[in-house]
């Protein structure tokens, strides 16, 4: 190897960013103890039922204080939240070992303000799975991030998110020790507690959340938008707690769902509206139903006409045609119904409901919601047909 190269290696590597050794020595310490403490102990003394049970309902805690908290409360602000909530996720949240709700929070902002741009995106999935996954916690690749709060000046002027960030360190450490060894003390077992609904708990719940920033960003549909690399994947919102609608999270990131049909698994979701429903939530924020199948028609249009422009067919440019003429037509439709639900709105606001303009709105989106089916299934129809042709080349 000659000097140039060295020097040239030494060069690449001395630009590097710094290690971040604290984070680096939390995960090797946590998934030794996970991988090793925790199999060996189960060995020699055994583990019972209340080991499991308080193990998943931690694994729990952590991750719905970090999805109904950091993400769609403070990141979104898709719903507002009573103190109590807010100092249950806070305290959540240190003991998910995720940074404070402000870091957080602010980090997620920049990642939809700038997705997949690999020089801006925290963790920008197009930087590859290990990338997204971990390896962006590794080292400082965006030094920057960590004092610059400006895009979350409306979470400093929460008073539990900025308790959580001043003592972040402090509850952090209580919340890992204090909560399992108290559960160890209730169950009869210290140390059993502290391995379970300590350690392997803290990496389970680590790796759960990092999946939503590199699988949901790999596998599974685009339903919603091709934009960007985000996926929707019912799989993964399994073990997410519904955040795996990533998709549709990515275009709608404002709405208190992730999940909208009502059997998407969304346990997050089924949490905000019960607290809405105790009345301990309130303002919760959901996406118009004809934007969102606005949305899905631009993506299958976007999608079929990128086949179509693929393959090669003697009718390519007659098709083409027909699918914007169906397209365009259904569009039109879906605006034109959105416009006479908005007057609906206002009618009902004002009190109008009885009057003849009311009556006559009525009369119209009664008709345009028999049209919009009608066209809806024009609109499937020929992509079925599309479908076909595509199998058959």
């Amino acid at each position: 190897m000659s000097f140039d190269n060295v020097s040239n290696k030494a060069t690449i590597a001395s630009k590097k960013p710094k290690i971040i050794w604290l984070n680096v020595l939390v995960f090797i310490i946590t998934s030794t103890v996970a991988l090793i403490g925790v199999p060996l102990y189960g060995y020699f003394y055994g583990y019972d039922w209340g080991h499991l049970i308080a193990t998943v309902l931690c694994i729990g805690y952590c991750g719905m204080s970090i999805t109904a908290g950091y993400h769609r409360l403070w990141s979104h602000k898709a719903y507002q939240a009573n103190a109590l909530v807010r100092v249950i996720y806070a305290i959540g949240g240190a003991f998910a070992v995720q940074n404070s709700a402000l870091h957080w929070a602010s980090d997620h902002r920049v990642h939809h303000g700038h997705v997949d741009d690999n020089d801006k995106d925290p963790y920008s999935a197009k930087k590859g799975f290990w990338y997204s996954h971990i390896g962006w916690m590794l080292r400082e690749y965006q030094a920057h991030r960590y004092q610059d709060y400006s895009n979350v000046k409306d979470l400093q002027r929460d008073p539990v998110v900025m308790w959580q960030h001043k003592h972040y360190l402090v509850l952090t450490l209580a919340a890992n020790f204090g909560i399992p060894l108290l559960i160890g003390v209730i169950h009869g077992d210290i140390w059993g507690m502290l391995l379970t609904a300590g350690f392997l708990r803290l990496v389970i719940s680590h790796h759960v959340t990092f999946f939503i920033n590199s699988l949901a960003h790999i596998w599974g549909s685009q339903p919603y938008n091709v934009k960007n690399t985000a996926r929707d994947n019912g799989f993964i919102a399994l073990f997410t707690f519904g955040e795996g609608y990533h998709n549709f999270h990515h275009h709608f990131q404002n709405d208190y769902r992730n999940g909208i049909k009502w059997w998407q698994f969304d346990p997050t979701k089924w949490l905000i509206r019960l607290l809405s429903v105790i009345g301990f939530a309130n303002n919760l924020k959901r996406s118009d139903d004809t934007k969102i199948e606005l949305a899905k028609a631009e993506t299958l249009m976007q999608k079929a006409s990128q086949q179509l422009a693929n393959i090669n067919l003697p009718d390519k440019d007659t098709l083409l045609e027909s699918l914007k003429a169906e397209y365009d037509s259904y569009t039109q439709q879906l605006m034109d119904f959105y416009d006479v639900k908005r007057q609906w709105v206002n009618a009902h606001k004002k009190q109008l409901l009885e009057s003849p303009e009311a009556q006559e709105i009525v009369h119209k989106y009664q008709e345009l919601c028999e049209h919009i089916q009608e066209q809806r299934e024009k609109w499937q129809a020929f992509h079925q047909q599309l479908k076909l042709k595509y199998q058959a080349v």
